[in-house]
C-alpha cells in the first residue's frame, strides 16, 4: 500500500485527536476501538454508521474509518491479525480469490462478508456545460489507449474529442477524471462500463471471439494521453475540478452526484440516468455492489465489533427510508437485506470465491 495514496481518514466522537495521532504511525499497543479502512464510496456510509453507532454505544473509543481505496484497504486487511491491521475492509467490489489467498496465508482464515447495498458509478459533468449522451461504444472508443483502425488493426486512440467519437456528441475535449488503479470504483469502472463498451464495437468482435484475454486487456486498459486523468480516492476534489474545467467529465459513485446535484449533472447511459430506482433495479448499466469484509478473529477481541455489524445491516441504516439512503446508498431488495442481517447476527463465513 503506497504512502502517497491520498487519505480520508474519519473518527467519531470526542476521542478523535488522540486516535488521528495514532493513525499516522504505527500502532503500538492493544487497540480497544473498531478500525475499518478501504473503499472512498463506502466511507461515506461506513462514516455515518460510525456516527450512529458512537452515540448508541457511547462504551470505548470511538470507530475509526479510512478511505484508502478498495485494494488498500484489502491490502492492510489482509496483512495478518492483531490490533495494527483493520477489523474491516470497505469494498465496492467483491473480494477476490487472489486477495481470500492472501489473507488465508497471513492467518485471516475466517472472514465474514456482508452485502450493504447498491451504488450506481455516474459519468458527470458541470452543471453549466454541455449534455452526455452515451451509448453504444462511445466510452471504449473515447477512452481506451488502442483502438480499432480504419482497417481493423488496434491503433493508438486518436480521438481528442467527443465528437470524432460519434457524431452528436459535444465538440469538446475528451477529459475524464477518474478513480486510480489502486480503487474498486476502477475495478468497476473497467468491468461494468468499458469492457460492455468495448462488447459493443462491431470491430472487436472478432478479437473477443478468437483471444478473450486479449479483447479483456485492450477494453480495460485506459489511455495516458491526458484523456483519462487518475485523480485519487477524493471524489469531492473530482466535483470541483468538474466546475472549474469546462468540458471536463468525472466519473465517481452516485452518492456523491445526489450530494453536489447544484453543481454537477449525469449523462446518461443506453438511454438511462444514474437514480435509486434505476440501479436497484438494473436498468442504469454501471451499477454494482458494495461489501464490508470483516476478520472473525477480532469478534470479542475488538470491542462492540459485532455490534457495528449488527448496526449496520439494521433496517434504520439500510433498509428503505433509511439514514443511509440519504446518504445515497441503493438498498438491497427486503429479503436480501434479511439475509445480510443473518450474516452479521450468526457470524456466517464467507467460502472462498471463484475468481
Amino acid at each position: 500500500m503506497s504512502s502517497t495514496l491520498p487519505r480520508r481518514l474519519f473518527v467519531a466522537g470526542a476521542a478523535a485527536s488522540a486516535l488521528i495521532v495514532a493513525a499516522c504511525g504505527q500502532q503500538a499497543q492493544q487497540r480497544n476501538g473498531i478500525w475499518a479502512a478501504g473503499s472512498s464510496t463506502v466511507f461515506p456510509f461506513a462514516t455515518r454508521v460510525a456516527e450512529n453507532f458512537g452515540r448508541n454505544f457511547p462504551d470505548g473509543a470511538p470507530p475509526r474509518v479510512e478511505a484508502l481505496g478498495t485494494g488498500g484497504g484489502i491490502q492492510a486487511f489482509c496483512q495478518g491479525l492483531g490490533p495494527t491491521t483493520p477489523d474491516i475492509a470497505n469494498a465496492s467490489r467483491r473480494l477476490k480469490a487472489s486477495e481470500f489467498d492472501q489473507c488465508a496465508e497471513n492467518g485471516v482464515t475466517e472472514i465474514i462478508e456482508i452485502k450493504i447495498g447498491y451504488d450506481g458509478l455516474a459519468i458527470a459533468t458541470a452543471r453549466t456545460g454541455s449534455d452526455f449522451v452515451l451509448e453504444g461504444g462511445d466510452l471504449f472508443l473515447a477512452l481506451a489507449k488502442e483502438v480499432p483502425g480504419p482497417n481493423g488493426e488496434l491503433i493508438p486512440n486518436p480521438n481528442r474529442t467527443w465528437a470524432q467519437v460519434r457524431a452528436g456528441l459535444p465538440d469538446v475535449r475528451i477529459q475524464v477524471y477518474g478513480p486510480p488503479p489502486t480503487s474498486g470504483t476502477r475495478d468497476s469502472w473497467n468491468e461494468l462500463a468499458m469492457l460492455h463498451s468495448a462488447e459493443l464495437v462491431p470491430a472487436l468482435a472478432a478479437l473477443a471471439e478468437s483471444d478473450p484475454d486479449r479483447f479483456e486487456s485492450v477494453a480495460q486498459t485506459l489511455r495516458e494521453d491526458g484523456g483519462w486523468v487518475d485523480s485519487g480516492e477524493n471524489d469531492n476534489a473530482i466535483v470541483q475540478t468538474l466546475t472549474r474545467t469546462p468540458g471536463s467529465v468525472g466519473v465517481f459513485g452516485y452518492s456523491f452526484l445526489e450530494e453536489n446535484f447544484g453543481q454537477v449533472k449525469p449523462a446518461s447511459v443506453n438511454g438511462v440516468f444514474p437514480t435509486l430506482e434505476t440501479i436497484a433495479s438494473g436498468d442504469y448499466p454501471i451499477s454494482r455492489s458494495m461489501f464490508i469484509y470483516v476478520k472473525k478473529a477480532h469478534i470479542g477481541v475488538t470491542p462492540g465489533l459485532q455490534d457495528f455489524l449488527i448496526e449496520f445491516t439494521s433496517e434504520a441504516a439500510t433498509g428503505r427510508g433509511g439514514y443511509l439512503q440519504d446518504r445515497g446508498m441503493v438498498p438491497l431488495p427486503a429479503e436480501e437485506r434479511a439475509a445480510q442481517r443473518a450474516v452479521a447476527a450468526n457470524l456466517t463465513v464467507m467460502s472462498r470465491p471463484e475468481e
